[in-house]
């Protein structure tokens, strides 16, 4: 078994208008370049459609592909939407998936009680996942 030091929270950076869940992903990141990453399965371990569902993506003993240098020990979270106008970041999110979000945050903290709760956007420059996690978690 992995151990679990980080729960890392991602956005899919699609518009409020798109409902895709695992499969899409996976088909991102699996297809061979230039249409995808090439790469053995789905990047993230929870997809949280914008109904509230909540999908399995890899299974929580494989290591993620979410973010470089710290997928060895961590859990990726992903959620559907983060993009607004013109492209910007947005945090889009539904009610549904706000409370999804919540109730498998509390899962995974009792599963891997010595894992920290993160954004993507705390070990990379990018604004994924569209909203300030540690402001967000801090509420809870």
């Amino acid at each position: 078994m992995r151990s679990i030091h980080k729960i890392i929270i991602h956005c899919a950076d699609t518009p409020a208008s798109m409902d895709i869940g695992v499969e899409e992903i996976r088909r991102w990141h699996t297809d061979p370049p230039p249409r995808g990453r090439g790469w053995s399965d789905v990047g993230y371990h929870h997809i949280i459609r914008r109904d509230g569902t909540d999908e399995r993506g890899r299974p929580h003993e494989q290591t993620g592909a979410h973010v470089a240098g710290h997928n060895a020990n961590s859990i990726g979270v992903c959620m559907v939407g983060g993009k607004g106008k013109n492209n910007a970041a947005e945090a889009n999110f539904t009610r549904a998936q706000w409370a999804a979000l919540e109730r498998l945050v509390v899962n995974l903290t009792r599963l891997y009680p010595h894992a920290t709760v993160h954004g993507h956007n705390e070990f990379s420059s990018k604004a994924c996942p569209a909203f300030n996690v540690q402001a967000w978690y801090g509420l809870k």
